[in-house]
């Protein structure tokens, strides 16, 4: 008589080796930001958790204190909104990509644009992507001049920034 159950076994999900495997990659991508300037960094859509554990990360120069922390920063990517979206971004980093620096300075230009010429300028850069909020576009362009006026830097320019190159990749991917 066999006493062995012969009903497979459940899933109970990936392995502990698959989760490590995944968590190793997430380390690689947090080193990968690691090698990152600040602009490519500011680019990226990150919690500020995930970037002040970045910068200090930067200042540990003792190895087995770095590894630990690239353990911790990533944990911080696992619970990101969209880790392979971002690991997607820095490859485009990476490879150098022409088209990438071209969206990343067309969003410079119309961001430097915006803060010199004011709501004309908002009013071309909704005439390129109709896609966008004119509101808070308008918001994020007074803010960003506000802070330039006053030479501050509080991040409104940033801000900007992020936005007008998420409409940028928006728009563009779509016409592809």
């Amino acid at each position: 008589m066999n006493h062995y159950n012969d009903d497979p076994p459940a899933y109970d999900g990936p392995s502990k080796s698959q989760l490590k495997r995944e968590m190793q990659s997430l380390q690689d991508l947090g080193k990968r930001m690691l090698e990152l300037g600040n602009d490519q960094l500011d680019a990226l859509p990150i919690s500020s958790t995930l970037r002040a554990a970045i910068e200090e990360s930067r200042r540990i120069r003792q190895h087995e204190a770095r590894r630990r922390h690239l353990q911790y920063i990533g944990k911080i990517i696992r619970q990101e909104d969209d880790p392979e979206g971002l690991s997607r971004q820095i490859d485009a980093f990476y490879s150098g990509s022409e088209e990438h620096t071209r969206r990343h300075h067309l969003a410079e230009r119309w961001r430097d644009r915006m803060i010199a010429e004011g709501d004309s300028a908002v009013g071309a850069f909704l005439d390129y992507c109709t896609s966008a909020d004119i509101q808070h576009l308008r918001n994020l362009a007074r803010n960003a001049r506000r802070d330039s006026r006053k030479e501050q830097a509080t991040g409104q320019s940033r801000k900007l920034f992020r936005y007008l190159r998420e409409c940028i990749d928006d728009a563009e991917s779509g016409q592809d």
